[in-house]
């Protein structure tokens, strides 16, 4: 489902409605924190703002198809008030360019990843001269936004360390829509990190299309890790998303030797089968990626290693698909994002034929779901009497007087606390566990007090 990202300030107003992925939520944030910096202020209802801005995703047609169609939904409103700014932002607008101002003739600009920056005063310009424009020529250059983004989670915080992708997989769009690789100075994200530790966010996220692949031209991803973990005073480091290709052995030491860093890997392996991650030019087969996960597990028992997993790839044949049940018994992954194959315009494998039925990816995907759901239920059981530090995020969605929080794993966990609690991070006894969530209760010292961890272990996996 989309979420609105806005944010109280001066007149006038504007909605940020958001689709996609992390790195477009970490845009949206930034973009806040522009449009605050121009005098721009949170509207309750997209029907009484000044501005609505759409942020937009193209990596699976699906979620193109819902940013368009939430677009078109603003014609009326546009119709009603014609003075009503309407923005496009993000994947699509790189996409599609000036043909989408041409197809909707209610919208007023577009603006690519890396031009976001520029949104609050191409606003101005518009409320002022009243012209359309397409902002998309920047896809390959350095971005800098000014002002501090408004960050939505007062607890955790996303901070994208690098734009870009170099990877060519066949039947990825985002090099297209997001540019080529470029890699923020480490000194800058450190800054940023430590600036979110002394103003009371716990935990950061770094985010790249491939942050194993960051590099400022003096540290690579490992040594990024490294410098922010020892400097900047943050409790918790996760990081998205990583690339098995170049997962390197530098960055499994820096993640089983750095106790700020959580053991949580996400790993798309995206197939099992060698002639189709072949075709996908992913860089690796199957057996390579087993013994990726192997190491990681030698040197982190405990890590928590999650996938993306696409069936229907063009010329997949039933034995491919059997190699990809295989290799998620073999991996026994903790959770996967699962999905059917869709073909994207202007990537290689959009040429081929599209020549697995739909049918028969339904039904593929049906059977992977089975197997992988019955894996993580599995895995999710072993957790059963463990103690788990926990972050504790807020009230649980369906019931106000339970809390949830989530494991260094990235695991969700429902305990029942007070709403003072929130924000500790605390020691929990999982005493049970579904597929894609544990329960449990806080774990009591001899004399009845409440343990709490903080976050100041000095080693990991009992050592």
């Amino acid at each position: 489902m989309p979420h609105q990202v806005s944010f109280v300030n001066d007149q006038p107003t504007y909605c940020l409605i958001t689709y996609g992925c992390q790195m477009n939520d970490a845009d949206s944030e930034a973009v806040a924190g522009e449009l605050a910096v121009h005098g721009w202020q949170r509207a309750e209802r997209e029907d009484e703002a000044d501005a609505v801005l759409v942020n937009t995703c193209v990596v699976r047609r699906s979620a193109e198809q819902r940013a368009l169609g939430r677009i078109w939904q603003l014609a009326p409103i546009k119709r009603q008030r014609p003075d009503l700014i309407i923005g496009i932002l993000g994947c699509l607008a790189q996409k599609d360019g000036e043909s989408l101002l041409a197809q909707m003739p209610h919208v007023d600009f577009v603006v690519g990843p890396r031009d976001l920056p520029s949104v609050g005063s191409l606003l101005s310009e518009i409320r002022r001269d009243r012209h359309r424009v397409a902002r998309i020529g920047h896809i390959d250059t350095p971005i800098a936004f000014e002002a501090e983004p408004l960050r939505q989670n007062p607890l955790k915080a996303l901070v994208t360390i690098m734009y870009g992708c170099n990877n060519d997989c066949s039947y990825c769009i985002v090099p297209r829509t997001r540019g080529r690789e470029w890699s923020r100075p480490a000194g800058e994200i450190e800054a940023e990190v430590a600036r979110l530790a002394r103003n009371g966010w716990r935990e950061v996220t770094l985010l790249g299309q491939n942050v194993n692949s960051y590099c400022d031209g003096e540290h690579n991803f490992a040594d990024l890790l490294r410098t922010v973990a020892q400097g900047s005073g943050i409790e918790r480091i996760r990081y998205v998303t990583s690339h098995p290709k170049d997962l390197s052995e530098r960055l499994i030491e820096a993640v089983a030797g750095t106790p700020t860093i959580c053991e949580n890997f996400h790993l798309p392996a995206q197939a099992g089968s060698d002639p189709v991650l072949q075709r996908m030019n992913r860089g690796y087969g199957r057996d390579d990626y087993r013994r990726l996960v192997e190491g990681i597990r030698r040197a982190i028992p405990d890590a928590v290693i999650t996938t993306d997993l696409m069936v229907g790839f063009p010329g997949e044949s039933e034995q491919d698909f059997a190699d990809t049940l295989d290799l998620a018994r073999s991996v026994r992954w903790d959770s996967a994002f699962m999905f059917m194959y869709s073909p994207r315009e202007g990537t290689p494998a959009a040429r081929w034929p599209d020549d697995v039925p739909t049918a028969v990816k339904k039904e593929r995907l049906a059977r992977l779901i089975e197997l992988q759901e019955a894996i993580s239920a599995k895995v999710s059981e072993a957790s059963v009497g463990s103690r788990q530090e926990v972050l504790v995020e807020g009230p649980s969605r369906r019931s106000d007087e339970m809390l949830m929080g989530r494991t260094r794993g990235n695991k969700v966990v429902i305990f029942a606390g007070p709403a003072d609690w929130i924000g500790q991070t605390i020691e929990v006894t999982i005493t049970r566990a579904s597929a894609h969530t544990l329960f449990g209760e806080r774990v009591q010292t001899d004399n009845g007090q409440w343990t709490t961890d903080n976050g100041q272990r000095t080693m990991k996996n009992g050592q």
